[in-house]
């Protein structure tokens, strides 16, 4: 079996100019051929305005067909667009995931006089108001869609919470008043109870809600031939809610289909009771490796390379894990800004491609760059290269070498499935280095490259299958035999 690779295909500050989905449809086969298996498209609903990223979600239903909120096209294209792209990846033999936000709406289209219980901001447990009435942003009724594909309009009684007092023009956390209204128990206990995160609140605990997410969900899954979803902000959903989803969808589909969940927290203990606690197959993003790779790029020498999977989920749960360097949330000027130094990039993108554990999403802001106030360059000509690798030589048995604080290797010893596959990796964080590792008889008076070219001498391994393979300072090599690249030029 081939190795499997992910890539979002955005990031924040892409340029509002509708054009996203006519880029993807333009890359679909260059996606291919770089060795993608699916793409994670942004939230594709409608959102409060041309410029929303689509995690500000106002309608549902509306992909970019409807005139609403100033705009018939969404940030990134209009619904035919969205369409052509997603045939053009299919065509292509590449999976569409998308990103599904459920936790909240935003930008209702008229106010309710509602009555309310304002809570503590650092402690939602705590309130710190008797209730009171304000004029909430909660009615959603849709006059630009007109009731196609679902005549289910939303109201206060469907959400938990809200943010806004339009009367008073003030903020705040403003839990909803009513019969069996209450934050759910089932989420994330920081700040006491985190179900609320921003805008009108999703009741999950309100049977119309359910019925009517899970029917949004198999609309969505027929609508654009999905191939999975990414669930945004699942510590904040009910999670009794979330396991039915997931299992809906995918009893719905009927077809290996894709769930990997957003829990945004630095916390192995609580991923892994969030995953363990669920009786369905889902995975999640690897958030602690991410703020490993962090925590490498900014101490640079002084931190110990053997300890990059400490705390990781790939390493607790190789199975149930995505792997990821950089996203949308750790990008700089984002509220969970943690993005990683440019220097290490090439590294922790070696650490998710080349290993066997987990399964590896490629960032869209590292491979064409980040635009924006503050624009970044891309990646690709590293990025490049350690796809090639793993597309062709990341297989089989993997052997570990990691006995030095600033130089750590390992090997991947090859399959019969794929022609001329092995490789050797070594990272430093520090100076220059060389470490000799075997491969056996079988691979003996083998020639092997640096498929990065930072290294340009070539390595024959010995009648044993001996080599010295070769690292610069504060870089990556990646080794492989050399037939690897003569034949992928051939291709």
């Amino acid at each position: 079996m081939d190795n499997y690779t992910m890539m979002q295909f955005f990031e924040w500050y892409i340029p509002a100019d509708q054009t996203l989905w006519q880029k993807l449809e333009h890359e679909a086969m260059h996606l291919s051929s770089l060795g993608i298996s699916a793409v994670w498209i942004p939230p594709c609903s409608k959102g409060t305005s041309i410029t929303d990223v689509g995690y500000g979600i106002y309608d549902r239903y509306d992909l970019g067909e409807f005139d609403q909120k100033g705009t018939v096209a969404t940030k990134y294209g209009t619904r035919d667009e969205l369409l052509a792209a997603i045939s053009a990846l299919h065509q292509c033999g590449v999976g569409v995931y998308a990103d599904i936000v459920m936790n909240h709406l935003a930008g209702a289209d008229q106010t309710q006089d509602i009555t309310v219980v304002e809570v503590d901001r650092m402690n939602r447990e705590h309130d710190i108001s008797s209730p009171f009435c304000i004029s909430a942003w909660t009615s959603f009724s849709y006059p630009g869609r007109k009731g196609k594909y679902s005549a289910f309009q939303w109201s206060w009684e469907h959400f938990t919470a809200t943010d806004w007092d339009e009367n008073a023009k003030r903020s705040g956390i403003f839990r909803i008043c009513g019969d069996f209204k209450h934050f759910s128990e089932n989420v994330d206990h920081e700040l006491g109870n985190y179900d609320y995160l921003m805008y009108a609140d999703v009741d999950y605990n309100h049977p119309a809600v359910v019925a009517e997410t899970l029917s949004w969900g198999k609309w969505m899954c027929d609508e654009l031939a999905l191939d999975g979803i990414r669930l945004d902000a699942v510590k904040h959903i009910n999670e009794d809610f979330i396991e039915l989803f997931v299992k809906t969808m995918k009893e719905y589909v009927g077809r290996p289909f894709f769930a990997v969940a957003e829990y945004w927290k630095d916390d192995l203990s609580c991923l892994r009771k969030y995953l363990d606690s669920e009786n369905f197959f889902m995975t999640l993003f690897d958030v602690p490796l991410h703020y490993n790779f962090q925590e490498a790029g900014l101490r640079g020498k002084d931190y110990d390379l053997r300890t990059i999977f400490d705390g990781s989920l790939v390493r607790s749960n190789p199975m149930n894990v995505v792997t990821f360097v950089d996203n949308h949330d750790s990008q700089r000027h984002q509220s969970l800004e943690s993005y990683v130094s440019s220097w290490f990039k090439p590294l922790a993108y070696a650490l998710i491609l080349l290993r066997k554990d987990g399964y590896p999403c490629l960032f869209y802001g590292d491979y064409y760059g980040v635009l924006g106030d503050d624009p970044m360059p891309d990646h690709r000509s590293e990025i490049d290269p350690l796809m090639l690798a793993r597309k062709i030589a990341a297989y089989g048995e993997q052997i570990d070498s990691f006995d030095q604080q600033n130089v750590i290797s390992w090997q991947r010893m090859g399959d019969q499935d794929h022609p001329f596959s092995g490789l050797a990796v070594l990272l430093s964080n520090n100076d220059d280095a060389c470490k000799e590792l075997s491969f056996g008889t079988a691979m003996a008076s083998s020639v092997w490259m640096d498929i990065t070219g930072n290294i340009t001498c070539r390595v024959t391994l010995s009648a044993e299958g001996k080599g010295k393979f070769l690292v610069q300072g504060s870089s990556v090599s990646v080794w492989v035999r050399q037939q690897v690249f003569q034949t992928a030029k051939k291709g």
